[in-house]
């Protein structure tokens, strides 16, 4: 049968989790992802199900892998397998969100001026910022994990950029990544972000259509998109169509 392009995302996920792990172990149905660096980064330790596994012995399974952190998360590549799941890791105490996946069929135009390309030196400081913005009653060391975790993704893909738009003072007031594998012919746009206090002057376009122009030679661009949050609607404006769902379980450990 024909791959299709949802399998085909799911199978760049995939790879990505794997490619950016510290340590990688096979599970049945799955992997698990690991990095101890940044032990605070759910995306950097989970569970990782692309089969179809018994429902029930998913929570063991967890706890068995990431039984030393103060977090548990199981994303599942399959929608049919992660409403399959739904019921007994709830039940587990897991909370559920879906993903949306949306795929771009537009045709973009070329910003003037572009987003420039950027190092993650030049990000962090906004990032810190932002996340204190999310998280205010966060520890230092988790928001410095969770901004300094970006320079794993750069083993991710075959090509990583990221982007940043400045304001007249320099400063850094949005940013995205963009994951391509150009011999997949598939990339991903991911984080786009725009920092609190830079709303409103529409750099978020100008990310989204540099991000596009990145990924031109690729035949499969994607996105996920809260499926009950405003940015949805904003993406579907811009040229983007959903085609499925994944699925992803957390819970978080009191230690």
């Amino acid at each position: 049968m024909p791959v299709t392009d949802l399998q085909r995302i799911a199978a760049f996920r995939l790879s990505f989790a794997r490619r950016q792990a510290a340590v990688v172990t096979g599970v049945p149905d799955g992997l698990v992802v690991l990095d101890a660096e940044y032990a605070a980064s759910y995306e950097h330790n989970q569970l990782v199900i692309d089969g179809s596994p018994d429902p029930a012995a998913l929570p063991a399974l967890a706890e068995t892998a990431l039984g030393h952190l103060r977090h548990r998360q199981i994303t599942v590549l399959d929608d049919r397998t992660g409403i399959d799941c739904a019921p007994a890791l709830t039940a587990a105490g897991y909370t559920h969100v879906t993903e949306l996946v949306m795929t771009y069929s537009g045709s973009a135009a070329v910003p003037d001026p572009p987003a420039q390309t950027v190092a993650i030196a030049d990000l962090r400081p906004a990032l810190v910022g932002q996340l204190r913005r999310w998280m205010p009653e966060a520890e230092d060391v988790v928001v410095s994990q969770l901004a300094d975790r970006r320079t794993t993704r750069l083993r991710g893909a075959e090509q990583v950029r990221f982007l940043a738009v400045r304001d007249e003072e320099g400063t850094v007031g949005s940013w995205a990544d963009v994951y391509c594998d150009v011999s997949q012919g598939i990339a991903q746009i991911e984080d786009v972000v725009t920092a609190d206090t830079h709303v409103r002057r529409g750099y978020a376009d100008t990310l989204l259509a540099t991000a596009l122009q990145h990924a031109s030679d690729c035949g499969l661009v994607f996105l996920l998109a809260d499926p009950d949050d405003w940015p949805r609607a904003w993406y579907t404006r811009r040229g983007f169509t959903p085609i499925g769902r994944f699925h992803v379980f957390t819970r978080a450990q009191d230690q």
